[in-house]
């Protein structure tokens, strides 16, 4: 097992008045060659490692930051709880009610050798692009690992 953790935000955004048909998540699609052609679970909600100097929440805060490129939401930040990934990794997210604009978005971005052993490093987006999706069609997107943070954000809001 790692000792590696990852914290998110998880925005959402009512659109109407009916508990789950009235609400959008917000998901990043995740950037570089092996996503590029990959819908139906390649996309994520914002996250990134920490270390033991900062709290999830702040990690959370900061990750934000750099996947979008914008500030993150104010508002009440609801804990969603955690997954431990077959890895070992632990994820915390947190749902934060916000709007955002996704043409507003700045993403950070990784360097990594592509084509693999080609000695070529290239520079790719975090993210490619972050999207609204209504809950049924955000369950389908989202990486599987993931998919309970989405599950529980809906029974809070029907509570």
């Amino acid at each position: 097992m790692t000792d590696k953790r990852s914290a998110g935000l998880l925005l959402f955004r009512r659109t109407g008045p009916e508990p789950e048909a009235g609400v959008e998540v917000l998901l990043g699609h995740m950037g570089g060659p092996l996503w590029a052609g990959r819908e139906a679970g390649g996309w994520a909600i914002p996250k990134g490692e920490y270390g033991p100097e900062e709290t999830p929440r702040d990690a959370a805060r900061r990750e934000f930051t750099e996947e979008i490129g914008l500030p993150p939401p104010d508002g009440e930040y609801v804990p969603l709880g955690e997954v431990r990934l077959s890895s070992g990794k632990l994820v915390t997210i947190w749902a934060v009610e916000a709007d955002l604009d996704p043409a507003l978005m700045v993403p950070g971005t990784f360097t990594m050798e592509w084509p693999p052993r080609s000695g070529n490093v290239q520079e790719f987006p975090e993210l490619d692009r972050v999207a609204w999706f209504a809950p049924q069609l955000a369950q389908n997107m989202l990486i599987p690992s993931q998919v309970p943070f989405l599950e529980r954000l809906l029974v809070l809001l029907k509570a």
